[in-house]
């Protein structure tokens, strides 16, 4: 039987969890099972002839110890569902480790209810986490095969690293912050991920680690560090988002072949924050 809107804000009444589209809208909804309300955000787009609609549940006027758990492993669900296959990620390493880090530990409490909401979010320090699609989408072009070695540029929250780790790279990242830096090592290494954390400017990489079979650069740079290709393996990748840091940068993947020549194309328009330090002089 075909479900009315009506029916299925209902059913999300009940304490479902269930996504369909894009915008968002907001619209309070009761519990008949907690006896609070929940704030159900509603989008809508056009797919395929018709409307599909969205709702995102989230508890914000439950107490803050309140013993009701939220299902993680269901809203990453929903999210790749909605957000991540639709939009062309494929690669099933990429998809498994979405599906297997647990983005909302590396979220702050305040605004954890908004984890897996395909947007970036504010870690503090000025930094951002990626929205979810753009982490899939930087890691499958990478075309990540198990046991490379792979440098990230701009550890921030440590949710790339942590996908790149569940996908099987030996990962070693850079986080110029003091602050974000000492945070994420003890993040990552709670959480169980493998990931070598080092305090510092990220232009010139990690000598004593390279070279790379991939790297990957998290924050907007006006030009590609020499270093870094200089760091990068023949036949070797490097991403990053590439072009003026103050507007919008193209997602530019640089491939070295077996000559050490470098080849680059362009994947689509991006806005990430700067990449700080000596890139910005």
């Amino acid at each position: 039987m075909k479900k009315t809107l009506s029916t299925r804000i209902k059913q999300a009444g009940r304490g479902q969890i269930i996504y369909f589209g894009r915008k968002y809208e907001s619209t309070d909804v009761f519990s008949r099972i907690t006896g609070k309300a929940m704030l159900v955000h509603t989008k809508i787009c056009r797919m395929k002839g018709f409307l599909v609609f969205s709702a995102f549940l989230s508890m914000l006027l439950l107490p803050a110890n309140s013993v009701m758990a939220v299902d993680w492993e269901a809203m990453r669900s929903q999210m790749i569902d909605m957000d991540i296959t639709p939009r062309g990620i494929w690669n099933p390493a990429v998809l498994k480790a979405m599906k297997q880090v647990p983005r909302h530990e590396f979220v702050p409490q305040h605004i954890r209810k908004l984890a897996y909401a395909d947007r970036p979010l504010p870690i503090g320090e000025g930094q951002t986490i990626s929205q979810p699609f753009v982490v899939a989408w930087m890691s499958q072009l990478l075309e990540l095969e198990k046991g490379m070695k792979v440098l990230e540029i701009g550890t921030g929250s440590g949710y790339q690293a942590a996908v790149l780790a569940a996908m099987g790279a030996n990962t070693y990242s850079m986080e110029i912050k003091p602050n974000l830096a000492r945070e994420v090592k003890i993040r990552l290494k709670k959480l169980g991920y493998k990931v070598e954390v080092r305090q510092g400017d990220g232009y010139y990489g990690w000598i004593e680690h390279a070279p790379f079979d991939r790297i990957i650069i998290t924050a907007a740079a006006n030009h590609v560090p020499r270093p870094l290709l200089d760091q990068l393996k023949l036949g070797g990748k490097l991403i990053l988002p590439l072009g003026n840091v103050r507007y919008s940068q193209n997602m530019t993947l640089i491939e070295k072949d077996s000559q050490g020549k470098m080849h680059t194309s362009q994947h689509g328009q991006v806005r990430f924050v700067p990449m700080v330090g000596v890139a910005q002089e």
